[in-house]
């Protein structure tokens, strides 16, 4: 089957309900299919990225998975937006990291024009000073505040899908699926790369992780986080444990079959659910976070960059002067 995705073949729906339901005997001649396309379009290169989240809790959203949302109880701290210079200390790790994407991250329904431009004169000096590709990820946009943003020199803008539209108004209600696709549609109309993806694990069911994937193969995101559902106490998906690493591989060797020219990254949520087999998802993905998520930690940079090693794999985007030990 992967030579015939290499070839353009798209899977019947069927073939793609079989890779998720794939026997677990099965799986690593699975992932070696994935391997071949993925090898096929970015040979032993994994992208890092980091986040930073610049402004924390205080949104008006209804969003069951997020502790930052208008219903959840989770301890978490609450900020307004970064002010410049601290967006510009995250930016320096993200440096240090070698990671190639810096990614802007802020809580909320839409940004304010004030948030909007504290941004973007924050990613001028950082593209000054580190030359880090941008993703922001702000919420609902408008035409003139993205066009300030790009022009600023931000390159992608990270909207999620989140979940298929069938099971959109099991997780939220406070805004419409359409709304995330007007989103990244008009993302893509002021010229800026469209970051797409899904959370797994928010009892959707196969079906819908398959219209997930023929979703943002539709909208032709360029890149695709993958998070895996970290239940967080206070959420209203508290308790929430459906997955399990096997059937994590699946869904990434999926995504890779689906999207197969399409930088494919594991994101939230890694640690804990793809546990010990977190390198066997790079097989598929190309792509990781390093650093902390938002509300979550993530694994210690150092056993990230060991694992891309001990793979035999190589950062694809490394400054001059910085090693990876």
């Amino acid at each position: 089957m992967a030579l015939q995705v290499l070839n353009g073949k798209e899977l019947t729906n069927e073939e793609a309900l079989s890779i998720l339901n794939c026997p677990d005997e099965e799986l690593l001649e699975l992932l070696d299919g994935a391997y071949q396309i993925r090898h096929h379009y970015y040979g032993n290169k994994v992208k890092l990225n980091m986040i930073v989240n610049a402004k924390s809790g205080l949104c008006p959203e209804n969003c069951g998975y997020c502790a930052q949302s208008s219903i959840s109880t989770a301890p978490i701290q609450k900020y307004k937006m970064m002010d410049k210079e601290a967006i510009l200390k995250g930016a320096e790790q993200a440096h240090r990291l070698n990671a190639g994407t810096y990614c802007i991250v802020a809580s909320g329904r839409g940004p304010s024009d004030k948030e909007i431009d504290q941004v973007a004169s924050a990613v001028k000096e950082i593209k000054e000073k580190y030359n880090l590709k941008i993703c922001a990820c702000l919420g609902l946009i408008q035409p003139e505040q993205a066009g300030k943003l790009k022009e600023a020199g931000v390159e992608r803008y990270n909207h999620n899908l989140n979940t298929s539209e069938n099971h959109h108004e099991a997780i939220t209600t406070s805004h419409t699926y359409q709304d995330r696709i007007d989103t990244v549609q008009l993302i893509k109309n002021q010229g800026i790369s469209p970051c797409s993806g899904v959370i797994i694990g928010m009892k959707e069911t196969s079906q819908d992780v398959v219209d997930m994937a023929r979703s943002l193969k539709a909208l032709d995101a360029d890149s695709i986080p993958v998070n895996f559902l970290h239940a967080i106490d206070g959420t209203p998906l508290e308790g929430t444990s459906e997955l399990n690493p096997r059937y994590c591989l699946k869904v990434l060797a999926l995504m890779r079959y689906v999207n197969p020219t399409k930088e494919i990254r594991i994101s939230g949520g890694r640690e804990v659910n793809l546990r010990s087999l977190q390198p066997l998802g790079l097989y598929a993905a190309n792509s990781i976070f390093v650093g902390d998520y938002l509300t979550t930690a993530g694994q210690e940079s150092s056993a990230d960059h060991r694992m891309l090693k001990d793979l035999g794999f190589e950062i694809d985007y490394v400054k001059e002067g910085l090693a990876v030990e």
